[in-house]
């Protein structure tokens, strides 16, 4: 059967790898040795994505299992710093979006992301018009891998979940899409990628190496 729509997360899939010197200066800013910043901030990280806890909340409870307190001055510049770790572009995939959409896919994000994060992002992207569908866990109240994501995402496309292929680069949120019917791909790099579409038989233009 063949495709109608491709659906991309977008962390470290459009996303290039974490910003660095930002990590760094969330460090910096909230004065806490990096285990343990690290860890408060990914046991709560869903929670944040699901719009359970707000921008100020979840700093707020960071900062409450790690034994500190943040001032108001310090949230705003960790919600800023947090957003420009997760800026960083894959310019090989943004290539490959305007390909898909010109060959006749629909297009789609389905992304577990933060409010604080998406407001950041919205103004500055706006190769993001480019989608039929954009689906941000904050916006929904549902994070990857909740069923009722995908279906989300695939009703809007209107499309069935087996017309439409996930990428994402984690093995948990692809079993979540093959779960309710899409075809997914793990996306670890961009030549793995290629030739695991290729082995498959997709029909979709090349994802190519940025020149």
């Amino acid at each position: 059967m063949d495709l109608q729509a491709v659906i991309f997360d977008y962390g470290e899939v459009i996303s290039g790898p974490p910003d660095m010197r930002a990590h760094r200066n969330l460090l910096t800013i909230a004065g806490v040795e990096e285990e343990l910043f690290e860890k408060a901030y990914w046991v709560h990280r869903l929670d944040y994505d699901a719009d359970i806890l707000n921008s100020q909340t979840y700093w707020q409870t960071v900062a409450h299992d790690t034994g500190v307190r943040f001032t108001a001055k310090q949230i705003g510049q960790l919600i800023e710093q947090d957003a420009i770790m997760w800026m960083n572009l894959n310019p090989a995939m943004l290539a490959w979006i305007p390909k898909l959409k010109q060959a006749g896919f629909r297009l789609g994000i389905l992304s577990n992301m933060p409010a604080g994060v998406l407001g950041y992002m919205r103004p500055r992207f706006p190769w993001l018009a480019q989608f039929d569908q954009l689906t941000w866990s904050c916006d929904l109240g549902v994070v990857k891998p909740d069923p009722a994501i995908y279906l989300h995402t695939v009703k809007k496309l209107a499309v069935s979940p087996d017309r439409a292929l996930f990428i994402d680069n984690l093995e948990k949120n692809i079993a979540g899409a093959e779960a309710v019917g899409l075809h997914a791909a793990l996306f670890e790099n961009l030549e793995q990628l290629r030739n695991d579409l290729g082995r498959r038989g997709f029909r979709l233009p090349s994802p190519e190496p940025a020149s």
